[in-house]
């Protein structure tokens, strides 16, 4: 078992689900909600209260493969935050470092999703979620992690170099999935990668911080920045080197879609949590296909969290 750290956002996830009027419009190469028009109302079929966040979700999905899991992120003194921390409670997370931010109401999103084809778009507000300039990176001199987990602190990358300092100091591992607004900061957040020792991006994201028409000239960019690099390319699969072994996978099974939010967060989350328990890197990437997989069938960013010791099925994976 390893005590790891999440560092990111904490928020409520509210589903608005249909079959009919929120299905998908295409106009010209974009697709739109397009039954539901400006002035009227629509009756919804379900409404989903959840928790979701990268810092909440990847939290989860530490405690539920047996490691010791703190979070550090920002809620407000509202039911929105009680929700969050009544949930994070009854999974076993670490919630002493999450602070309270007045002015603010907990960061909250809308998801608008098609129930019939798994469609969705998220109306966020950050609210206390916005910023994490109120974290010390001291603070990991208390908490002692074996590994730091970052997803995006919204492009605030003095928080971040603190952290990744720090943590370098320490000898703590560090495994770190970017927003867009970190990687709209390119040359800067180039710079820190060489304090990290996992990174983990989408081949989109990895066309924002280095040059290639492919996986693989992608890959050979990063892994000259940090010694483990994963790039995920949706039904594609994606390819992930740790400096010794190579490979491309393809998916863990073909699932009807029910709601894909946090699966990035699961494939991440579920990587480190299996590496942390002593396995090796190939058989980490399937738990982290299979835990992105499982997240996907069911609605909510953290339901389908897989716990570690789940039996497992042979993959699409091959060594190069």
């Amino acid at each position: 078992m390893s005590r790891i750290l999440s560092l990111g956002s904490a928020l409520n996830d509210i589903y608005l689900i249909d079959h009919d009027d929120l299905k998908p419009t295409e106009i010209g190469e974009e697709s739109i909600f397009g039954k539901i028009l400006v002035g009227t109302k629509v009756d919804i079929d379900k409404l989903s209260y959840e928790v979701g966040g990268g810092g909440v979700n990847s939290a989860i999905a530490f405690v539920r493969h047996g490691h010791e899991a703190v979070l550090m992120a920002n809620i407000a003194h509202d039911t929105a935050g009680d929700a969050i921390l009544k949930v994070l409670d009854q999974e076993g997370v670490d919630t002493s470092y999450i602070d309270y931010i007045s002015g603010k109401a907990t960061g909250a999103s809308v998801i608008l999703l098609d129930s019939k084809g798994g469609e969705r778009t998220i109306l966020t507000y950050r609210g206390a979620s916005k910023e994490f300039s109120n974290f010390e990176a001291e603070d990991l001199e208390k908490i002692q992690p074996d590994w730091l987990y970052i997803t995006t602190l919204r492009g605030d990358l003095k928080t971040l170099a603190s952290f990744l300092k720090k943590a370098h100091e320490m000898k703590i591992n560090v495994m770190f999935n970017p927003g867009i607004k970190e990687l709209e900061q390119a040359k800067e957040l180039l710079s820190l990668l060489k304090y990290i020792n996992i990174l983990l991006v989408n081949k989109q994201e990895a066309g924002m911080l280095v040059p290639g028409a492919n996986l693989e000239e992608l890959l050979y960019h990063l892994k000259n920045y940090t010694k483990t690099v994963i790039i995920t390319d949706g039904a594609m699969g994606g390819i992930a080197t740790n400096s010794e072994d190579t490979y491309r996978f393809g998916l863990y099974a073909d699932v009807k879609i029910k709601d894909a939010t946090g699966a990035g967060d699961a494939f991440g989350s579920g990587f480190l949590a299996a590496l942390a328990s002593g396995k090796e890197f190939r058989k980490s990437l399937i738990f982290a296909s299979a835990n992105s997989t499982s997240v996907v069938t069911k609605i909510g960013a953290n339901k389908g969290i897989l716990a570690g010791k789940v039996d497992l099925h042979p993959m699409p994976i091959q060594k190069i």
